[in-house]
């Protein structure tokens, strides 16, 4: 996805805006699916109130966090108006 966007820098296609668009959404929404699994493996098999614990929550919630605006963001670009 970067590697295309930066030559849609350069070729300025808005065909390919639009493809390397509805990529990151599919990707975004598959890796998101991908993190809920992967936390909830994790999830069962911590103690509560270990502190390993709070760091695995802490982490698994920034990595959701960003999943979520980074498909937010697909989201815009590929709904988003263009002038």
């Amino acid at each position: 996805i970067v590697i295309a966007s930066v030559v849609n820098w350069f070729l300025k296609s808005s065909q390919l805006d639009y493809i390397i668009s509805f990529i990151g959404v599919a990707v975004f929404v598959g890796l998101t699916a991908y993190d809920v699994q992967k936390l909830k493996r994790i999830g069962e098999g911590l103690e509560y109130g270990d502190a390993s614990a709070k760091k695995m929550v802490i982490m698994g919630a920034l990595t959701l966090y960003l999943d979520f605006i980074n498909l937010f963001l697909m989201l815009l670009r590929l709904f988003g108006n263009r002038k």
